[in-house]
């Protein structure tokens, strides 16, 4: 036991359950993420687990305890990182412990390159985990204290000039589980997107940052002015 219940919770055999989901999740949601540098902000498991598909030569992590190789210490909305500087942002369920969500959504970005990805976790509000995190007090998971719908992350990053590329369901398992293991759920995973969408106990949304094109404007020339009505011919 720790001093940090979600760290407890996540070594614990419900949370471990959601890493494995989420790693296998991420694994395809990461694997076109090319470039020299990823970010991930906020601590959701072992350091880097969850972005070790992605092909970029650094990958670095946020938070305000952060500490190892990589570690990067510092708030969710106050980014010691230079604008358009890193390929993509990996969130996982760091939009559910800010205080502001939002504002961790526009540091994300100013720091993204053009045409560069964000890929968000959250847990489904109106799913099974949903009802459980509302029966235990909005204490589940911990320290989870709220719950974003999909539909709204969507809003905000449309307001943001982000274009969301792909989106998936999981988790299906229950959230009294014991232990279950990604790969033994793999029909349920499957099939449960497109039979039963409401009952994902997790989302993912990935999103590219768009690049506005600049239309170059042609200078107008200026002509002289002509007299109105036709010339009198010189004789």
């Amino acid at each position: 036991m720790t001093d940090d219940p979600a760290t407890d919770w996540l070594a614990s055999p419900l949370g471990l359950t959601v890493l494995d989901f989420e790693a296998r999740v991420l694994q395809d949601a990461l694997a076109d993420v090319v470039g020299f540098d990823m970010l991930q902000i906020g601590c959701w498991g072992e350091a880097h687990r969850l972005c070790d598909s992605a092909r970029t030569q650094h990958r670095w992590w946020v938070a305000p305890d952060a500490r190892g190789p990589g570690a990067i210490r510092a708030h969710y909305d106050q980014l010691p990182v230079a604008a358009g500087s890193v390929e993509a942002v990996l969130l996982p369920h760091t939009l559910e412990l800010a205080l502001d969500p939002h504002e961790v959504l526009r540091e994300v970005e100013r720091v993204l390159r053009g045409e560069g990805h964000v890929v968000i976790c959250g847990f489904n509000p109106i799913g099974p985990w949903g009802v459980r995190h509302l029966v235990a007090g909005r204490r589940f998971p911990p320290p989870v204290t709220r719950l974003l719908a999909e539909g709204r992350i969507r809003d905000w990053l449309q307001l943001l000039g982000f274009e969301v590329v792909a989106s998936r369901r999981y988790l299906f398992v229950p959230p009294w589980l014991r232990r279950a293991q990604a790969n033994a759920q793999g029909w349920l995973e499957t099939r449960g997107p497109d039979i039963a969408p409401p009952l994902a106990g997790a989302y993912l949304v990935k999103a590219r940052k768009r690049v506005r094109a600049m239309t170059p404007i042609r200078p107008v020339w200026h002509r002289s002015p002509q007299p109105v009505g036709a010339l009198a011919e010189p004789t």
